[in-house]
């Protein structure tokens, strides 16, 4: 296994994910690839007048969010840390950046049943349309 990619968006979720995948990363001398999809500004049509934020502003929120993120699981240690921030749907993103990777890791919120039917999940996009293996992890159910 040479590449693990992980999803993070600042929740919970996505950092439980990425303490698993560097746990995995460590077990098998994988390269790490963490991944951040930013929806693109849109404009709305109100009568008033809105300041978006520019590309550069959401790609460094997207950045600071990785780093964030890492530094809360402990850092990488020796595992080879890759980077990457991109305009997209969080799907979209995450399976195109997958493509050639040999594991996608994503977190999800645990939500079952009916309401996580109902809300479709990024998860379901990912594990529908990945390019390679996809591993979820879950909160613990207690």
């Amino acid at each position: 296994m040479n590449r693990i990619v992980v999803g993070l968006d600042s929740s919970e979720n996505s950092l439980r994910a990425l303490r698993w995948a560097l746990e995995e990363a460590k077990l098998r001398g994988a390269e790490l690839e963490l991944v951040h999809g930013f929806p693109p500004p849109e404009m709305v049509a109100l009568p008033a007048v809105v300041t978006l934020p520019s590309d550069d502003e959401l790609r460094k929120a997207a950045e600071d969010i990785i780093d964030e993120a890492l530094e809360a699981a402990g850092g990488a240690g020796d595992v080879p840390i890759t980077r990457t921030v991109r305009s997209g749907g969080a799907a979209s993103v995450l399976c195109e950046v997958a493509e050639g990777a040999d594991l996608l890791v994503v977190g999800a919120r645990g939500l079952g049943g009916f309401r996580g039917l109902l809300l479709g999940s990024v998860t379901h996009q990912v594990v529908a349309h990945s390019p390679c293996p996809v591993v979820v992890t879950v909160p613990d159910q207690r």
